[in-house]
């Protein structure tokens, strides 16, 4: 078996030897590449062809990755790919990764790409908990990883639910909480809808500044022991070297600032630091492996380059491009203004348009209930017209009757000689016709009075009839008057004057005025992290009632125990250094 193994790795070998090129892959945060390079290529070259392929600039910051047995190492610049102790397996591996981490995100990274890069790394650092966050934290931390992905909440589009196949929190701040996956939505989306005006790539700088404060934020640990054989851990950051105890990675015993330490070497497994302070002694401890101390002096030149490098007065290839970044986000904060106007001058001729066509039905409406009423109106008319005519047919037939009644007493008057008895039943006769003559006469008159009663309805109804058509006309013409005429018409006419606004205030910009915005910003920045504090404490407030205790790691306990004592990362950091060197590195040996 030992044998065939090694004929393979024998003729693996010979096939590379004879080979002209050899083929690596490059997993990035976002994406893998796979390149061929020349087998006489050093790490320098096959890193620059990345950075170039990425278009990144900012390459102090970065190095290619890969696994070497139950460990990881970082590709050397100055040898060639192929002597180094990578696979033998085509195409090779290699993690395009950050290997120094900047003190002030906002400040240092440049770069869009760069700024990427970071956020996308830290992210997945917090999520697989290499990173410890405490839970306020991760929810403010997930709103702006949701804006960085979404853009700017929308709450027509971002509906509950869009955010249930994400992943958000770490699984270690689920576990810990009785929520919902719908709790925790909504408290995110809460947070979410807050960070309305920023673009993406503040989002993902809002993130960044969050995330440099967490205490394991940037720190590399490696297990080590001091002359007493005391198992410790040693962090190696931006900032300095650090001591921690194995169960507590969040807070350190003694801290080193590079600007204390003159001097750092190993040999086998033993590794030196000279501190600056020449009268104070050196301090030693020991590694697990060789390979790991070397790893160590690498992250340990890296980090002090970079620290002794921020201090000093940058290249002019960083100030070229910090002042490309600056005049590119000044450009993209003045068009961003823009588009807010021009959005809000849409909003507004959208609301006018909305208001002339809620106007134009009212005033359909109008024109209809008119014409209604125009309709009822003529329906009176017409009934009372026809009454009229029937009481006037009627007068005509009482007064046709009472004629009649009337001859009818003249016929009798002149037969009532016949007799007296003719006559006696004659009067009674005349005066039962002279009764009904009577009250025919009354009825005639009572139905003449009703003719003229229907007479006056009938004018009545008329005038009503001429005011409903006045005011049909009125309503009429006040619709051709006040109407823009079709919506998809007028809207764009104002928007297009809108427009050509725009464009004249944007070509009339005062770029000194857009610069006191800017420094404005920068002396709101204290308001800003004073809110930022106050969010997380009302997050914090929001949750604890659903907290589980029993759940709490040993790293939670720790943060909360610094967080009542007031102890943070950066304050620590300075209360250790106020110690003298010699001191620290007595306390190092004494542990």
């Amino acid at each position: 078996m030992a044998s065939a193994l090694a004929a393979k790795i024998g003729f693996n070998s010979l096939i590379r030897k004879q080979a002209k090129y050899f083929k690596v892959k490059i997993c990035t945060m976002e994406s893998d590449m796979e390149f061929k390079c020349e087998m006489k290529w050093k790490g320098k070259d096959l890193f620059d062809l990345v950075c170039r392929t990425l278009g990144l600039r900012e390459t102090w910051f970065f190095g290619l990755q890969y696994s070497i047995k139950d460990t990881v190492a970082w590709l050397k610049m100055e040898r060639k790919v192929l002597d180094q102790e990578v696979s033998k397996d085509e195409p090779i591996t290699f993690h395009f990764l950050a290997k120094f981490y900047p003190e002030n995100a906002e400040e240092e990274l440049v770069q869009d790409i760069t700024q990427r890069l970071f956020f996308l790394q830290v992210r997945k650092k917090i999520l697989e908990e290499e990173i410890h966050c405490p839970p306020e934290a991760s929810v403010l931390l997930a709103s702006y990883a949701v804006h960085a992905k979404y853009g700017e909440y929308d709450p027509e589009v971002h509906k509950p639910g869009f955010l249930a196949e994400e992943e958000l929190l770490p699984k270690r701040v689920i576990n810990l909480y009785q929520m919902t996956a719908e709790m925790w939505e909504e408290r995110i989306t809460a947070c979410y809808a807050e960070h309305r005006g920023r673009t993406k790539d503040e989002a993902e700088r809002e993130y960044l500044k969050i995330a440099q404060d967490l205490d394991m934020y940037g720190v590399n640990y490696f297990l080590i022991r001091n002359k007493k054989g005391t198992d410790l851990l040693l962090g190696v950051d931006a900032l300095g070297l650090h001591i921690y105890e194995p169960e507590n990675k969040l807070t350190p015993k003694c801290s080193f600032p590079w600007n204390e330490i003159r001097n750092i070497s190993y040999s086998d497994k033993e590794f030196t630091i000279k501190p600056l302070d020449k009268k104070t002694n050196v301090f030693k401890f020991n590694s697990s492996r060789l390979r790991v101390n070397k790893l160590i002096l690498q992250l340990c030149i890296g980090n002090h380059d970079l620290f002794i490098r921020r201090r000093r007065v940058d290249s002019l290839e960083v100030q070229q491009m910090k002042s490309q970044a600056r005049e590119e986000r000044a450009r993209k904060q003045v068009e961003r203004q823009r588009l807010q106007r021009e959005k809000q001058l849409r909003e507004d001729a959208e609301r006018a348009r909305d208001e002339l066509e809620r106007r134009l039905i009212q005033l359909q409406d109008e024109a209809h209930m008119a014409n209604e009423a125009l309709l009822r109106s003529e329906q009176t008319a017409d009934l009372l017209a026809e009454k009229a005519q029937i009481a006037e047919e009627e007068a005509k037939l009482l007064a046709q009757k009472a004629a009649e009644a009337e001859t009818e007493m003249q016929r009798i008057k002149v037969t009532a000689m016949r007799g007296q008895e003719e006559r006696r039943i004659m009067e009674q006769k005349m005066l039962e016709a002279e009764m009904r003559a009577l009250k025919m006469a009354e009825e005639s008159e009572r139905r003449a009075k009703e003719a003229d009663q229907l007479k006056q309805d009938l004018q009545e109804a008329r005038n009503s009839e001429r005011r409903a058509k006045n005011k049909l006309l009125e309503v009429t013409s006040k619709a051709i008057y006040t109407s823009p005429g079709p919506p998809s018409d007028s809207v764009p006419q104002e928007l297009n004057f809108s427009r050509e606004n725009l464009s004249f205030d944007f070509k009339d910009t005062d770029m000194k005025r857009l610069s006191m915005e800017i420094e404005k910003e920068k002396v709101e920045y204290m308001e800003k992290s004073k809110h930022l504090q106050e969010q997380l404490n009302e997050l914090k407030t929001e949750i604890e009632s659903l907290k589980l205790k029993e759940r709490e790691t040993p790293l939670d306990i720790i943060h909360n125990q610094n967080t009542e004592q007031g102890t943070s990362k950066h304050n620590n950091f300075k209360k250790l250094t106020l110690q003298s060197t010699k001191s620290r590195v007595a306390f190092f040996e004494e542990l």
